[in-house]
């Protein structure tokens, strides 16, 4: 065993030091390195004696046929559709989320749901006792599911527990922060025992076939804590989002090999614990009857699912000589952009005012097709002029005010028929199979065309 001279570990990049520096050379952030115990190199090494101890490993070809991959659904739909129509068998799961969002809650809901289906599951709590974990069982009323309890830290006990006997059929270790390896020298939730932790419950999950679902931490700033490399070993990264002003929770799969990346499942939080949203555009249109300037409906996809998101906004008067741009679930560098548009390529004066741009529900949109309904809900709100109701609107604006085709187009015009809407804006290009629809559309080939009707 040769230990190795670098003993400051980067706790954001698992980068390693041979001595201790104010910003990491690596990633460049600053105050992240600190000492831990000194790295013991692999056994054996790659000298002659590690060569004639090694086997060789089974060469497949390209062309063998290719076993499908065998799932286990946990029955909740939301949480199924997230990481693709259930886990696969021999996965490693990565769940993030910021404390008191709801991540115990749903993997026990999992987990008993998945017990309930005559599967094994085991949950290894690093952070709460055997006793906590019942209390919020029974609040669920989920007692009497026969589900097993481990309240251990330890990796090589937690090894030892999975693989007496049969294999569990699923597995969750909450959280990855606590656990600590007899292999590495250091305190638990450090870059070394985070990074040997998540290897050993890999290799588990890899030759025994459990699906292993992992908590993970977030930082300040909404990132997973440890190292990125954490990210790039397991097979899925999950998101849990939310706030505490709503009871809306966003489960999105930032990374998935088995399955669609981005898709999301929709959760309502309450006491008795999480309910599925089957419909969740119905979760973010506004419910008010009247018409009010500066509402637009944007048809949106979040994954492979349509969203229909209300987008308000509000313009007023500014008394400052630098006006106010407050956003709120969009991009603000994409608003500024969009009033430049409308400044310069529509004529449209809105920079001496202060701007004010909320997506309703709590959804925070990303993709450029919002670029449309952000720019009609401006118009709306500087002119005064109500839009109807019943009409969507998407597409990307480019900086020469031209409307700019957007993915899944049919999809989005599907969604808004089936919730009731009559009318569509969307660009002028782009391609609409089966045009057979109910709804009206209006294809506008410029930002301005738009800008007209509320002159």
């Amino acid at each position: 065993m040769v230990k190795l001279a670098q003993d400051y570990v980067c706790q954001s990049c698992g980068a390693a030091s041979s001595k201790w520096q104010g910003k990491c050379p690596s990633c460049g952030a600053w105050n992240s390195l600190s000492q831990e115990g000194s790295a013991l190199a692999a056994p054996g090494g790659v000298g002659l004696k590690a060569k004639r101890r090694a086997k060789a490993a089974t060469i497949e070809s390209l062309a063998d046929a290719g076993r499908d991959v065998q799932r286990i659904a946990s029955g909740i739909g939301e949480l199924d559709r997230a990481v693709g129509d259930g886990f696969a068998r021999g996965s490693a799961v990565l769940l993030s989320g910021e404390p008191g969002i709801g991540k115990s809650t749903l993997l026990l809901q999992a987990a008993a749901a998945i017990a309930a289906q005559g599967h094994s599951a085991l949950y290894f709590s690093g952070e709460e006792a055997t006793d906590q974990i019942r209390l919020r069982a029974s609040r669920l009323g989920l007692s009497k599911v026969p589900l097993g309890l481990v309240a251990e830290t330890c990796v090589e006990r937690i090894l030892a527990t999975a693989e007496q006997g049969l294999a569990p059929d699923f597995i969750v270790i909450d959280s990855i922060q606590t656990l600590w390896t007899e292999a590495i020298e250091s305190a638990p939730g450090t870059v070394s025992q985070v990074r040997a932790s998540m290897q050993s419950l890999i290799a588990l999950a890899k030759t025994r076939g459990p699906v292993i679902v992992v908590v993970g931490h977030v930082t300040k700033d909404g990132q997973i804590a440890g190292p990125k490399v954490i990210e790039h070993m397991v097979d899925a990264v999950l998101t849990f989002d939310g706030d505490n002003a709503h009871n809306l929770r966003l489960l999105r799969a930032t990374k998935n090999r088995f399955g669609p990346a981005n898709e999301i499942g929709v959760f309502d939080m309450h006491g008795d614990g999480l309910r599925e949203v089957s419909n969740p555009s119905q979760l973010f249109l506004s419910e008010g009857d009247g018409e009010v300037p500066g509402s637009a409906i944007f048809a949106g996809i979040e994954g492979t699912r349509p969203l229909l998101v209300e987008i308000q906004a509000l313009l007023a008067p500014s008394p400052y000589a630098a006006p106010r741009r407050s956003v709120v679930g969009w991009d603000q560098n994409r608003l500024a952009m969009i009033l430049a548009v409308l400044e310069a390529r529509c004529g449209v004066k809105i920079g001496a005012q202060d701007v004010y741009l909320n997506v309703a529900g709590g959804l925070r949109i990303s993709e450029p097709a919002a670029d449309m309904a952000v720019a009609a809900a401006l118009l709306s709100a500087f002119s005064g002029i109500a839009l109807p109701k019943d009409t969507v609107y998407f597409g990307e604006v480019g900086l020469s005010g031209a409307l700019r085709p957007v993915q899944q187009m049919t999809v989005r015009l599907k969604e808004a028929q089936k919730l009731g809407f009559r009318s569509a804006f969307l660009p002028a290009a782009g391609e609409i199979l089966n045009n057979g629809f109910a709804v009206k559309l209006t294809r506008l080939p410029q930002l301005k065309d738009l800008a007209t009707l509320f002159a």
